[in-house]
């Protein structure tokens, strides 16, 4: 009886955690997705993945705006639950999102975090300092802007403490 009661309540959990999950990119736009491999390839050698759709995230860098379009220079993480990019070290690289859309700087600020589903079009070379850069360029078909207060941690947390304060 009591293991009964307890695979029901593990089901729960488990239904309730995987729902908190599942609101980052659309389907429709995740069946778009035709480039599976890793970022750093794609970096490598983006001619070979030039007109592939590819689905990244990481943390915005930069975003500025123009007359004819807007971009955001992004800091490559890898993909938790959801697609929400992780916070920590293990970026690959950097990649650009341009888009004709306005993409207004107030809202994609320095450090938010930032998924997108788009073609790959070009690659486009800066520096950074003095260092030569090479950058995918993206042009966006969704993207996701994460609220800050999600960024990177787990959507669910369990704990058992005191509190107390002084």
């Amino acid at each position: 009886m009591i293991l009964q009661k307890t695979s029901y309540l593990v089901g729960i959990i488990f239904i309730v955690f995987m729902a908190a999950c599942t609101k980052g990119i659309s389907k429709q736009a995740r069946s778009q997705v035709t480039y599976s491999g890793d970022f750093s390839e794609l970096q490598r050698n983006p001619d070979d993945h030039k007109d592939e759709v590819v689905l990244f995230g990481g943390k915005i860098i930069d975003t500025s705006v123009n007359a004819n379009s807007s971009e955001i220079v992004v800091l490559q993480l890898p993909l938790g639950g959801g697609d929400r990019p992780q916070v920590g070290d293990q970026s690959k690289g950097r990649f650009l999102i341009r888009s004709k859309q306005l993409l207004d700087p107030a809202l994609y600020r320095k450090g938010m975090a930032i998924t997108v589903v788009g073609m790959l079009v070009s690659n486009e070379t800066r520096t950074i300092d003095e260092f030569k850069y090479n950058y995918p360029v993206i042009e966006p078909m969704e993207v996701k802007l994460w609220s800050e207060d999600k960024y990177g941690g787990p959507s669910v947390h369990f704990g058992f403490g005191v509190l107390k304060s002084f």
